[in-house]
C-alpha cells in the first residue's frame, strides 16, 4: 500500500497562523507535531511502502525538512507545478507510484486532518483494503455526530462485505436537511480520503477524465529528479483541466464504495473546530495557549505566540496573536476570516503571504525592525548550511554574530567571523554566508540602502537548486555587472 498525502491548500480560515507560504498542514496546531507529520505517524502499524507526498513549489523545503525530522519515512515528494484540485494531483501520484511499485494500492489522505483514534482509523483502512482489492474505488465516510452543514454527505446503498455501495454524493445541506440525514442513519460525511488500486483509478480516469489523464501522462513522462523532489513537466501539466476527484471520478464510476469510520475525525477547517477537539479546556470551557490571562470569560479559544493576552468578560471568542498580526473574532463567525484574507491579498499586504519569521532551506530570518533606509533581521543558519552566493544592487549589509561561527565570502576574501565580531558587505559585492560549525549560527543583519525589498537579490549559485533570479530592479547583464563590481570593490572591511 502506498500512502498518497495531499499537502496543498492555503488554510486561509486559520489565518493569521496559516498563511500562503506556511499553511496549516505545516503548523503545530493540535499536537506537538505538525499536521503533516501527524498524518505520516498515523500510518505506523499499517503495511505501507514509502509515502508519496504531493505539495507545491513554494512548500518543498518545508515539506522535506518535516519529513527528515521523522524516523525512516523514506517519503518521496512530488511537486505540482500549479494547483489544479485533487483529480490531477491523484492522477499524477498514481502514475508515479506505478513506477515505484507494481500496481500498488493507493491510500489517499489529506495532510490537514485530525484523527484522534488511530486504531479505528487502521480498522477502516483494513476494511477498505478488502474492497479495493475487489476493484472498488473506496471513499471513507465519517459517521456523523451532529447535523453539520459544513460537509458534503454520502448516502450509503447496499451493504458489501466490509462497507457499502455508494448510492449518491450529496452537496453541503441546509440545517433541516442535515438533521434529516442524521436521523435517517444511512448518511456519512465525505472525508476526502480514498483507497483504490492504481490501475483501477487510471482505468476510470481513461473513461471519465481522459484529458486529465493525458496531461498527467505527458507530464510524468518528462519528469526530473531534483534533490529530494520529483518535478513533472509544467507545460504538459498546464494542459490538464482542473477538477476534484469527487466530480471527475467518484460521482461517475459504477464501482464506488464507502467505508464508515468513527475515529475522532476533524478536517480542522476553522479556529472553532480546534476549540471543539481540544481536550484541555478549563472549567469555563476556554482553550488557552501561550501567556494568557482570563477573567469572567467563557468558551473562548486564545492562542498567544509572542505577547501576553488578557480577556475580561468575553464569551465565545477567538483571539489569535502572532508576531505581526492579531485576530479577534466571534467564534460563530470564524468562517468569514477568508474575507479578511482576500482583502490582504487584494491590497498586496505581506501578512497574506508571509509570517514575520520566514523559513528557508538553510534556516530562517525574522524581520525585527525597519524604518526609512534601514531594516534589521535576526538570521539563524542551521549547522552545515549555506545561503546562496548573491549580491544586491541597492543595499549594504552589516552582520553581527551573536552565537556560533560564520564563514563569510566577501568579494575575493573568505574568512571566519566569531561570536561578538562583525563584518560589512558593501553594495554590489558578491557574498555568501555559511555555518561551518556544529551549532546554529545566530546573527543580526542590519541592511541600509535606497531599496530593501527581497527581490533585490541576484543569485549566482545555490546548493538547494533554486534557480538564479532575474530581478526587475537588476540590469540585463547582472553577472557581468556583479563581476565588475566585485573586482573593482575595495578590500572588504575587516572583522571588528
Amino acid at each position: 500500500m502506498t500512502p498518497i498525502i495531499l499537502a496543498g491548500g492555503s488554510g486561509s480560515r486559520l489565518w493569521p497562523k496559516s498563511r500562503a507560504k506556511l499553511p496549516k498542514q505545516f503548523l503545530r496546531l493540535a499536537n506537538d507535531k505538525t499536521m503533516l507529520q501527524e498524518t505520516v505517524l498515523r500510518l505506523s502499524g499499517l503495511p505501507i511502502s514509502a509515502p508519496l507526498l504531493v505539495c507545491n513549489e513554494d512548500h518543498r523545503f518545508i515539506a522535506a525538512e518535516q519529513m527528515q525530522q521523522l524516523p525512516n519515512t523514506g517519503a518521496r515528494i512530488l511537486l505540482e507545478p500549479q494547483g489544479k484540485n485533487t483529480a490531477p494531483a491523484i492522477c499524477l501520484s498514481a502514475l508515479l507510484a506505478q513506477q515505484y511499485e507494481r500496481d500498488p494500492l493507493l491510500l489517499v489522505l489529506a495532510a490537514d486532518h485530525v484523527i484522534q483514534d488511530t486504531d479505528a482509523f487502521h480498522h477502516a483502512v483494513r476494511q477498505a483494503t478488502v474492497l479495493a482489492n475487489e476493484g472498488h474505488l473506496v471513499t471513507f465516510g465519517i459517521v456523523p455526530d451532529s447535523p453539520n452543514t459544513g460537509y458534503g454527505y454520502i448516502k450509503q446503498g447496499n451493504q458489501l462485505e466490509s462497507g457499502y455501495v455508494v448510492d449518491s454524493f450529496v452537496e453541503k445541506p441546509d440545517a433541516a436537511t442535515a438533521k434529516d440525514y442524521l436521523e435517517q442513519g444511512n448518511y456519512v460525511w465525505n472525508s476526502g480520503m480514498f483507497m483504490f488500486r492504481a490501475s483501477r483509478l487510471l482505468e476510470e480516469m481513461a473513461t471519465h477524465a481522459p484529458d486529465i489523464l493525458a496531461a498527467c501522462k505527458s507530464s510524468i513522462d518528462n519528469k526530473l529528479q531534483d534533490l529530494d523532489f520529483v518535478r513533472v513537466d509544467a507545460e504538459a501539466f498546464a494542459q490538464s483541466p482542473e477538477d476534484s476527484i469527487d466530480y471527475a471520478i467518484m460521482e461517475k464510476t459504477d464501482s464506488a464504495a464507502v467505508v464508515p469510520m468513527s475515529a475522532g475525525w476533524n478536517d480542522v477547517g476553522s479556529w472553532e473546530s480546534l476549540w471543539q477537539i481540544d481536550s484541555g479546556k478549563d472549567a469555563d470551557g476556554n482553550v488557552l495557549k501561550g501567556d494568557v490571562l482570563v477573567e469572567g470569560s467563557q468558551n473562548c479559544y486564545v492562542n498567544a505566540e509572542e505577547r501576553m493576552v488578557a480577556l475580561v468578560g468575553v464569551d465565545d471568542a477567538v483571539v489569535i496573536e502572532t508576531k505581526d498580526a492579531i485576530l479577534v473574532a466571534a467564534k460563530d463567525k470564524v468562517q468569514n476570516i477568508k474575507s479578511i484574507v482576500s482583502k490582504l491579498k487584494q491590497e498586496k499586504r505581506s501578512e497574506f503571504e508571509f509570517h514575520r519569521e520566514v523559513f528557508r532551506p538553510w534556516g530562517s530570518y525574522d524581520s525585527i525592525d525597519n524604518g526609512t533606509r534601514y531594516q534589521v533581521k535576526r538570521i539563524s543558519v542551521k549547522p552545515g548550511e549555506k545561503l546562496s552566493v548573491q549580491m544586491h544592487h541597492h543595499r549594504a549589509e552589516h552582520w553581527i554574530v551573536v552565537s556560533g561561527t560564520a564563514k563569510v565570502t566577501n568579494g575575493d576574501s573568505t574568512f571566519l567571523v566569531a561570536e561578538n565580531e562583525s563584518t560589512y558587505i558593501p553594495v554590489g559585492v558578491v557574498h555568501a554566508l555559511e555555518n561551518p560549525g556544529k551549532i546554529p549560527l545566530e546573527l543580526i543583519e542590519v541592511q541600509s540602502g535606497s531599496y530593501l525589498g527581497e527581490d533585490d537579490i541576484v543569485r549566482f549559485s545555490d546548493r538547494y537548486g533554486r534557480a538564479p533570479e532575474t530581478q526587475t530592479r537588476a540590469s540585463a547583464n547582472q553577472e557581468s555587472d556583479a563581476a565588475q563590481l566585485s573586482a573593482a570593490s575595495t578590500t572588504p572591511a575587516k572583522v571588528k
